[in-house]
């Protein structure tokens, strides 16, 4: 039985799309065989939970409350877990950059000779790595890079993250190899209502381009008055209170910004909508556009996102950044007959379901263990060219 080992710093909904992906892949990767271990940093009390072979552990949280060493996430538990745990380990899987339990990943699998995957999970983007540069830029070159230069290979989750991990320079294998998604029943048709929701799900943070949305809605809202805006997410309380202001500034209509959802209420909001918007500066995966997709949501993103596929498969549109381009696909969009957007979003699902299942995910991590472990042949998700 393989024995994986993944580390990732936090699982908080704020931590955004990996603090669901990660748990997800694990369990996946459990169902199909493996011994996984995920380890990560509590923000309260250390809690451990067990599926079968899979076994999520949270750890004490050190500096957790003092405001320049709290960022680090250290957790000098966590570590002594993973010192533990590299002997058994097989491979060590890391999930992110710029914090200290991405360098324990990286240390302990060298001190043990094990191989290590490093998924950097949209970090290395141009937008992402402009947050707090310089910092980056110290933090790569006294640590970072030490820890992942030996590194079996990156896990890339689209196209666009394997051309960013390349464009940073590095030149390890990567293997490409999509986030999963659960794809809900299909649901019952359901008479149109006088009422529309145009929804806007993840988390409230300036990477996802809100503020162009609302700029966007407010230039086409007036045009279509049985249309509603729903931006719901986690996120930064001060970023949040700057888009309230932002709206009753500008006297926006018919738009309101909820909180985080998960569950049978998410799913309720995907059932109540009749499109999907994702308006983001930078993503390497985006894995709200594949829930929106399985639940047969026709798409609007920017190309800041991977998801190009949006028009190839006839789903979506995939447009340029900005709030001329944002707009002009809304009011093309909200123009359609409800019986178009229908249509366009079971072909969303049909390739959200051939594409992005956990069972596939699952398989393909598996091949990339077997082979940088030396037990398999090299699978066809690995790219090697520079």
């Amino acid at each position: 039985m393989m024995h994986a080992v993944h580390v990732i710093a936090g699982l908080r909904s704020g931590d955004g799309g990996p603090a669901y992906s990660v748990p997800r892949l694990c369990r996946a990767l459990a169902k199909h065989g493996a011994e996984v271990d995920l380890v990560t940093v509590s923000t309260g009390a250390a809690e451990t939970k067990a599926e079968g072979s899979y076994c999520e552990r949270s750890f004490t949280w050190d500096f957790a409350k003092l405001p320049v060493l709290r960022e680090l996430r250290a957790s000098s538990d966590l570590r002594r877990a993973l010192r533990q745990a590299r002997n058994s380990a097989e491979v060590i899987h890391d999930h992110g950059l710029w914090v200290m339990p991405n360098l324990y990943a990286g240390w302990e699998a060298a001190r043990a000779d094990k191989p290590l995957v490093v998924a950097p999970r949209g970090m290395l983007n141009p937008v992402a790595l402009s947050f707090s540069r310089r910092k980056k830029q110290a933090f790569w070159r006294l640590l970072q890079h030490s820890a992942v230069a030996r590194a079996a290979c990156f896990h890339a989750t689209s196209e666009q993250e394997y051309l960013e991990i390349r464009t940073f320079g590095l030149e390890h294998p990567v293997a490409v190899i999509p986030n999963g998604i659960d794809v809900p029943e299909q649901r019952a048709a359901v008479a149109v209502r006088p009422e529309r929701t145009l929804l806007c799900l993840g988390r409230i943070h300036p990477i996802k381009g809100l503020d162009t949305l609302l700029s966007a809605w407010a230039r086409i809202a007036p045009l279509y008055p049985y249309w509603r805006l729903r931006i719901v997410g986690p996120g930064d309380d001060d970023y949040r209170q700057k888009l309230l202001s932002f709206i009753r500034a500008q006297d926006i209509p018919r738009v309101s910004l909820g909180n985080a959802v998960y569950g049978d209420d998410k799913a309720r909001l995907f059932a109540d909508a009749s499109l999907f918007v994702v308006p983001s500066l930078n993503e390497s995966f985006a894995i709200t556009v594949a829930e929106a997709l399985a639940a047969a949501l026709p798409v609007i993103t920017t190309k800041g996102t991977p998801w190009s596929g949006l028009t190839d498969q006839q789903c979506g549109w995939w447009v340029d950044h900005g709030v001329e381009p944002l707009a002009a696909a809304l009011k093309f969009a909200m123009q359609l007959p409800p019986e178009a957007l229908v249509a366009m979003g079971q072909k969303g699902r049909d390739w959200a379901t051939r594409e992005f299942s956990w069972q596939r995910v699952a398989r393909e991590m598996l091949a990339v263990y077997g082979w940088i472990s030396g037990t398999a042949d090299r699978p066809t998700c690995i790219r090697t060219d520079r």
